[in-house]
């Protein structure tokens, strides 16, 4: 009798955001991260429905790594009625922690704000889950080691392989019957300021491969260069550079290169503020686990001393009075939340500020809009005029772009039964299906959201 697994694409099928796979088996049903959709309201708004399978049923969940869009659901999961563990790697589930706690107190505080102020058409406004959620998740969390296979049943064993991307990001390995399931997670780039490059897998059945970047190149520019350029024009303008950026990596990234360029002399000692209290928190995790990552101990504390600590709302607000020239990093890297509204909402009026946008800006988010050029922006219920310059280093992205897609599946030594392409926009998942058909001459799908497929194990 042939033994099949059910595989169910919950999230990020035919959209970027909101990863979630779950493979049904005789033995065991896992899922595949579990992300919350961003950007699109109608996205959004999925976030607020349960899950269309039993998710009592569920075993285990296996994270490739902490981004929002791959662990943000997991407090919704457990009110379905999940209650197995929750695994993997050190630093995914110390970045994971940091992410949930931070986004059930922007989840209240959003609730609470909205509530107040009477602008939610819910009466009362709920937060998408609270504190007490994301800690009762936490409890769950299991720490499993990379490169080593583990088993969770007779004919079931994973494992953990390093990805680049984010400190602690893996693709993961799942045998089932000695058929290998490969997810990649969000795969890294090959030459990273703070990362090692990504493993490539070396055999996949069924290859489920990420392709936010599937139709692009990184654009070959000096990312040193036009971030001097930027800092001196702000200096010159008497004016402020602000720049919305995510919390994991990127931040990090930043502190890195603005710490470099001073150190060469390309740029003076301009003031530099971090205010995402989220990003303090994950420079920890890199003090934690410094195998992870290439910063030695000595640039690591040199990096943190040549930036201020904003660590208070009381000393954001005394940021923005302060009228020096300056660099504000601030949470979120989409403009969809954290203190960079604050901060926007105070200077995106004044054609003397900059705001560099230094990542990937999901269709229906604020920083998609900066990037389009609109001439007015929604913060908390009311418009303001954009009259900042925006900018935008495409070359920060912490995603892997089509040639480092199409290299990182270079080793599999084998023809996939099937790749499936996910974590995409609809352009990017087809112009990556003819990129793969052009190089390995594969069998390649695009499932969509809520499809359900059975594969012979």
């Amino acid at each position: 009798m042939e033994n099949f697994a059910k595989i169910n694409f919950l999230g990020a099928s035919g959209v970027v955001t909101g990863s979630k796979y779950l493979i049904e088996t005789s033995e065991k049903n896992i899922l595949i991260d579990c992300g919350m959709f961003q950007g699109l309201k109608e996205l959004r708004e999925l976030n607020w429905t349960n899950l269309p399978v039993d998710v009592s049923s569920i075993d285990v969940v296996l994270l490739t790594h902490g981004h929002l869009d791959h662990v943000g659901y997991l407090p919704r999961l457990i009110k379905q009625g999940f209650h197995g563990k929750i695994i993997g790697t050190a630093p995914t589930l110390a970045i994971a922690e940091i992410i949930l706690k931070d986004s059930a107190k922007i989840h209240e505080e959003e609730a609470e704000k909205a509530n107040k102020e009477k602008y939610s058409k819910h009466e009362p406004a709920l937060p998408f889950y609270t504190i007490k959620d994301a800690e009762k998740t936490i409890e769950l969390f299991e720490a499993q080691l990379q490169d080593k296979w583990i088993t969770l049943s007779e004919h079931i064993s994973y494992r953990f392989q390093y990805n680049g991307h984010i400190i602690g990001a893996t693709f993961i390995e799942l045998n089932i019957n000695n058929k290998r399931f490969v997810f990649s997670g969000d795969i890294g780039r090959s030459h990273d300021y703070l990362l090692y490059e990504p493993k490539k897998p070396e055999w996949a059945d069924y290859l489920f491969i990420e392709s936010t970047y599937g139709n692009k190149l990184h654009p070959k520019e000096d990312v040193e260069d036009i971030l001097t350029d930027i800092i001196l024009n702000t200096i010159e303008k008497k004016g402020n550079l602000i720049i919305p950026s995510f919390a994991v990596e990127r931040l990090q990234t930043l502190m890195f290169i603005l710490w470099q360029l001073y150190k060469k002399n390309k740029i003076p000692n301009i003031p530099i503020f971090i205010d995402s209290p989220m990003g303090n928190n994950v420079l920890s995790v890199f003090k934690r686990f410094p195998k992870w990552h290439k910063l030695s101990d000595e640039d690591y504390n040199a990096m943190c001393n040549h930036v201020n600590i904003v660590e208070s709302y009381r000393e954001t607000w005394e940021t923005i009075d302060d009228k020096r020239s300056k660099i504000v990093i601030a949470g979120s890297g989409m403009v969809t939340g954290g203190r960079v509204l604050t901060y926007l909402k105070q200077l995106i009026d004044e054609p003397s500020t900059t705001v560099l946008l230094v990542g990937y800006q999901a269709e229906g988010t604020r920083g998609r809009q900066l990037q389009e050029g609109t001439h007015e922006i929604r913060f908390f219920g009311k418009y303001y005029p954009v009259k900042a310059t925006i900018k935008n280093i495409d070359s920060l992205s912490a995603h892997a772009d089509q040639n480092d897609l199409i290299n990182w599946m270079s080793a599999i030594k084998n023809i996939p039964e099937k790749v499936y392409l996910v974590h995409g926009e609809p352009n990017a998942l087809d112009a990556f299906r003819v990129k793969i058909k052009d190089v390995y001459n594969w069998n390649v799908t695009i499932p969509k959201l809520s499809d359900v497929e059975k594969v012979v194990i």
